[in-house]
């Protein structure tokens, strides 16, 4: 089976999981009592969405982590089938998973009910983290720094790669979290961004991480099944934060993120978004620029219904997307 093909399969094989694994997982939630609390600052219209599940990123680990290992494991016995080095993402994805597990449980149940983990805790978490893998990214697995366009050899930034690393990895994770805050969207965004990815490592022989790459979109397809409008369940920070770092941990040892805003194009308007509205709101001393940020919910408040923003910027983002995937192997 060629390399495409086997990926393929794997993602087939990935959203079977998610599928089958989906309803008992909700069922188990539910039976918790582990529903989203919807905060002041949220839009009016979503006031009906509390008490639905939330932590459901914990729904597409399982299968992504299940088939990763097991793919891994085979590599044991003579096969090539994944590089140990895919551990670095997967390891990523949990690493990030967990801390936005604690920021979903201390929103739900913990001292800061409602609230969620502290912005400068979380910050602090996700730096150490990125730090970590960043050095060995640079260290153990030596993967290129940067390719630039029309150019065959990558270039080398030394030690200054490791807070560039750290930028990109924590950038992300805060950019995939900004987007999860409408039924279907993060998901969908996702899956388009880890579909390029997966193309751009595939085509320059990074099979393994690859078909990680499409592992994470099948497992998201499944998501998507349960999370499209109106939800049965939500993302949560345990799966945002967990995809946007280890997209760009993929990026990054991909040496390929150069293009990475454009490839992801709406998680990084999602993220300048807020960017903007914080720094221009304190600079004029209580003046806004959107209605309310995260942008998505700016175009809520000019009544877009959630359906129009999630497929205006799936195309948004699809767009985006391929013309950031032609300008990576631009000649």
């Amino acid at each position: 089976m060629s390399g495409f093909s086997l990926a393929i399969a794997i993602s087939g094989i990935s959203f079977l999981l998610s599928i089958i694994w989906g309803e008992p997982f909700i069922k188990l939630l539910t039976k918790f009592n582990i529903g989203k609390l919807i905060k002041e600052d949220q839009p009016a219209s979503h006031r009906k969405k509390a008490d639905t599940p939330t932590m459901g990123g914990f729904m597409f680990l399982v299968p992504i982590t299940l088939l990763t290992v097991i793919l891994n494991a085979v590599s044991l016995f003579g096969s090539k089938l994944i590089g140990s080095s895919i551990l670095v993402p997967l390891t990523t994805l949990w690493a990030f998973a967990i801390i936005g597990a604690i920021d979903d449980w201390e929103g739900i149940r913990g001292s800061r009910r409602g609230l969620g983990m502290s912005a400068r805790t979380k910050f602090i978490l996700q730096v150490i983290v990125a730090v970590v893998l960043a050095y060995g990214m640079k260290e153990f697995l030596q993967v290129p720094h940067l390719f630039w366009p029309a150019s065959e050899a990558p270039l080398n930034f030394g030690w200054w790669y490791i807070p560039l690393a750290v930028v990109v990895i924590v950038g992300m994770a805060n950019a995939v979290n900004f987007t999860d805050g409408i039924d279907g969207l993060a998901s969908i965004i996702s899956m388009v961004m880890f579909g390029i990815y997966g193309i751009i490592t595939m085509m320059q022989g990074q099979v393994y991480l690859g078909r990680f790459c499409f592992c994470v979109v099948g497992a998201l397809a499944g998501f998507l099944w349960f999370n499209c409008n109106p939800a049965r369940l939500f993302m949560g920070d345990a799966g945002s934060q967990a995809l946007g770092a280890s997209l760009a941990v993929v990026a990054l040892m991909s040496g390929r993120w150069l293009f990475l805003p454009l490839i992801a194009i709406i998680p990084a308007a999602e993220l300048l978004s807020v960017i903007i509205q914080v720094s221009y709101f304190k600079i004029t001393k209580g003046k806004r620029v959107f209605k309310r940020t995260p942008i998505h919910h700016h175009f809520e408040e000019i009544y877009w219904t959630e359906n129009q923003i999630v497929i205006r910027f799936y195309i948004i983002e699809l767009v985006g997307a391929m013309l950031g995937l032609s300008l990576t192997f631009i000649r």
